[in-house]
């Protein structure tokens, strides 16, 4: 039986199969479950795309933001425009193309494993097969997220910096940043990692003298000055990057007018001007103009992590677990949390794992993912108290459930962190 397995998760084709089937089988469930029980298995998100692109292409005004919660670019609702069909079939479109993408990535996955750490195909394939045959995410995407579609993107990009395709790079990051706001994240740590080593197509070999040693001149002293120090940074590939994805996400933003901008000005109740807010009370402008709000500068710690320090630390070691402890610190330190965010640096789980602590001392990882799993379900079990239930749960359960799950998150993150620079085994 463990061959059998084994074996399945160890090639291409096999491990493809089960992964689309695993995939179909939840969406057949899902449509049992939706037509059967109270508790839905379609996730809201998906009757939000879903309206959004029947509104794009069926109203007169052809904006998907006629839908109201609907803060996500259009070229999701576009992708969408089959689920507009009046065919009960039809309307699933959407969560097969969602995924497809969680196969896609898959495929990404096995290419950096096997190019950039020399994996051979069988291990490859059983380090994919985590993010491949994960139930958890099967179960987002076939509910309708569309986070699968970030995991192409994200898995693309490491991809295509590891291949020094710099301008298919730039593009990819453009793209991902319109598409949903955090992948600017790994922008550092691409930058970062694009030193004359990484960039460098092949070793030039070493001129030697007569007497054997090295050729005078073929040793570059490191820059000594601040000036020269920024000088040497600015590489051409860098620029490029920098350029392109700019220009990437500028110009999708000029062509498809930003979700914002779109989303205020289509709102019926129009906003009180500021002097009629200002003059209904004065003293109670004049008392709150210079309190400071702890909550508007809540994202110091998370962007300070997944921005500066994690990139300076971690980036030319090793880019894959650079992103994705970039990745777990952004969605453990943001102010909202849901279970799809999981998908974002879950989607690095496979690039991680093979240098990781976690697998060269099994307790630690045991103890960890149990951690991980328990914390979650307590979080998980409250916030479905508050959702479904409509229980007030904020204090004692919520809070509590969140800082624990919060301290097991940090601790993990600590773990990826060390793991940074690890040989490869």
């Amino acid at each position: 039986m463990a061959f059998t397995i084994t074996a399945l998760v160890s090639r291409p084709s096999p491990l493809f199969a089960s992964a689309a089937l695993l995939r179909v089988g939840m969406l057949l469930y899902g449509l049992w479950q939706d037509a059967n029980t109270p508790v839905k298995y379609t996730d809201i998100d998906y009757l939000v795309f879903t309206d959004a692109a029947r509104f794009t292409f069926a109203s007169s005004s052809g904006s998907p933001y006629e839908r109201e919660t609907y803060r996500y670019t259009p070229l999701l609702a576009w992708l969408l425009y089959p689920t507009t069909f009046p065919n009960a079939f039809c309307f699933s479109l959407g969560k097969v193309l969602f995924a497809a993408a969680d196969l896609l990535a898959g495929y990404l996955i096995i290419q950096v494993l096997r190019r950039h750490m020399r994996m051979p195909l069988d291990r490859a394939c059983r380090f994919a097969g985590i993010w491949l045959l994960n139930p958890m995410v099967a179960a987002i995407s076939t509910r309708g997220s569309s986070e699968g579609l970030l995991g192409v993107l994200v898995t693309a990009l490491l991809w295509a910096a590891l291949e020094k395709r710099v301008a298919l790079s730039g593009v990819l990051l453009g793209l991902g940043v319109h598409f949903k706001i955090y992948p600017f994240i790994y922008a550092p740590a691409v930058i970062w990692w694009m030193d004359e080593e990484h960039m460098a197509t092949t070793a030039p070999a070493t001129p030697k003298t007569e007497s054997g040693g090295k050729a005078k001149g073929d040793v570059q002293e490191p820059p000594s000055t601040p000036l020269a120090k920024i000088t040497a940074f600015v590489t051409p590939e860098r620029i490029k990057l920098t350029l392109v994805s700019l220009a990437t996400f500028a110009g999708l933003n000029m062509v498809i007018p930003y979700n914002v901008l779109l989303y205020l000005t289509s709102s019926s109740t129009p906003a009180l001007p500021l002097s009629s807010s200002l003059s209904s009370s004065p003293s109670q402008y004049q008392t709150q103009s210079w309190i400071p709000k702890i909550e508007s500068v809540a994202f110091v710690p998370q962007l300070l992590l997944s921005t500066v320090l994690i990139p300076l630390v971690g980036a030319k070691k090793d880019l894959p677990t650079t992103m994705m402890a970039q990745t777990f610190a952004f969605v453990a330190f943001n102010k909202v949390c849901t279970s799809q965010y999981f998908l974002w640096y879950m989607v690095f789980l496979p690039l991680y794992l093979p240098n990781s602590s976690l697998l060269r001392k099994p307790v630690l990882g045991v103890t960890a993912l149990a951690l991980w799993v328990v914390t979650q379900g307590l979080w998980l079990q409250q916030g479905y108290n508050l959702e479904f239930l409509g229980l007030s749960t904020f204090v004692p359960g919520l809070w509590l459930s969140s800082l624990t799950f919060f301290a097991v998150n940090c601790f993990i993150l600590g773990l990826i962190i060390d793991d940074l620079g690890t040989p490869y085994v």
